[in-house]
């Protein structure tokens, strides 16, 4: 196999693509598709590292929503996904996975899964069809540096001191989260060389910490529909139902990672947790009043473990202010009051997001105004393109992300292999 490129054909433009992920999978495959030569360069010893981990290892790939649904779950940048999710929509990406040999089904929130529920079948339907048009691909290749002349692209020089020559280089290097898999910031190091500026990256979709003792003494005690609630002074980002997890070092669940992503940047957020978000205040009241009257001179905690589950209820009698051995009939109006106002807003004090190397994705990245958001070319300079979590755009759990990533390098691969040398 050449190491390189073959010798030059003047019809072909020589592609680079930078990564072997999600995004450097597509874009290899379209931009070998339109006929051109495409050199795939990877660092680590395998293409798809990353997607392995995706959906637990299922690869949630995209979600059948619509354009407007998905754009509300852009958590930065949307507007600059118009463009890309036009090129690519989701069902175009389900009918391509099909093509290639990859069936899909759809699940619970219009989520897309491969048949097998194997994320490694996504990164061998790819793998398959990059071979079938002849993509060079290159494992343990790391990219150093970018080369440029004369405001425009010319090719990359490897760790080891390799120039390799090209008239484009797509840059799907993915952010820092899970540095395992070869994500450990290359991308931003590589553009930042060629004058464009980086969003500090942040973990989003992660777990919170917390300094609270008595969050840390529930560990493992899972929550289900509750309502979790985020403000940041007057304004509200975040309120859902769904499921919450206590663990070792504060929360995490469901509702937790999208929180995280809401507020990845942001300081002074508040999270309250509504642990009965089916009753009014009032109405919660007076469940409260009945249980109470019912138990007679039983003991509080006995009440308190028929309104919330497991080491829940020994915690809000603490919480409360309650003595948990106090005759249920003994509890003062006061005591009862704060009970049913911190069942409905709990405070969930959290210290910050869990290190970044263990986020599902980074926030932050290559500034998007730097990049065309019709081609994802560089602004700054001609032939270089970005896709993917490399660039300042993420979004909440549901298959969002991924689609980013493979509609992004869908549209940089087209508008590389278009655009006259």
């Amino acid at each position: 196999m050449s190491r390189g490129f073959p010798k030059p054909n003047r019809m072909r433009k020589q592609i680079i693509v930078i990564g072997g992920g999600a995004a450097g999978l597509m874009a290899a495959v379209t931009a070998a598709q339109r006929g051109h030569g495409v050199l795939l360069l990877e660092r680590n010893e395998k293409l798809g590292k990353k997607l392995y981990l995706t959906g637990k290892g299922r690869c949630n790939v995209t979600n059948l929503c619509s354009p407007e649904v998905f754009l509300r779950n852009v958590a930065r940048n949307p507007k600059f996904l118009y463009s890309a999710l036009h090129a690519l929509p989701p069902q175009k990406l389900v009918e391509l996975l099909h093509a290639f040999g990859c069936p899909t089904e759809e699940e619970r929130g219009r989520r897309v899964y491969p048949k097998s529920q194997k994320a490694s079948d996504v990164t061998r339907a790819f793998t398959k069809k990059a071979d079938e048009l002849g993509v060079r691909v290159r494992l343990h290749a790391r990219v150093q540096s970018l080369s440029m002349e004369n405001g425009a692209v010319t090719g990359v020089t490897l760790e080891n001191g390799e120039a390799i020559p090209a008239q484009a280089v797509i840059v799907c290097t993915g952010g820092v989260s899970y540095p395992s898999t070869g994500s450990t910031g290359d991308g931003y190091a590589l553009l930042v060389s060629a004058g464009h500026t980086v969003i500090p990256p942040k973990p989003a979709l992660c777990g919170l910490l917390s300094g609270e003792a008595w969050i840390k003494d529930l560990q493992g005690l899972s929550l289900k529909n509750v309502k979790l609630t985020v403000t940041n002074g007057k304004k509200t980002l975040y309120s859902e139902i769904g499921e919450m997890l206590f663990t070792h070092q504060g929360i995490s669940g469901p509702l937790v990672l999208t929180a995280s992503s809401l507020i990845a940047g942001r300081e002074d957020c508040r999270l309250t947790l509504d642990l009965k978000p089916g009753l009014s205040e009032e109405q919660l009241s007076v469940r409260v009043l009945r249980d109470i009257a019912a138990a007679g001179k039983k003991q509080m905690i006995s009440v308190l473990r028929g309104l919330y589950p497991g080491d829940l209820a020994p915690a809000m009698a603490r919480l409360a202010g309650i003595e948990a051995h106090l005759p249920a009939c003994e509890l003062t109006k006061a005591a009862r009051q704060k009970l049913v106002a911190l069942t409905k807003a709990l405070p969930l004090p959290v210290t910050g997001p869990e290190p970044i190397e263990t986020a599902v994705i980074t926030a932050g990245g290559a500034n998007v105004t730097e990049f065309n958001p019709s081609t994802m070319e560089s602004r700054l300079v001609k032939g270089l393109y970005a896709a993917g979590e490399v660039l300042d755009v993420d979004a909440l759990t549901g298959g969002f992300n991924l689609h980013i990533a493979f509609a992004t390098a869908y549209t940089a691969a087209k508008a590389a292999a278009a655009n006259e040398e």
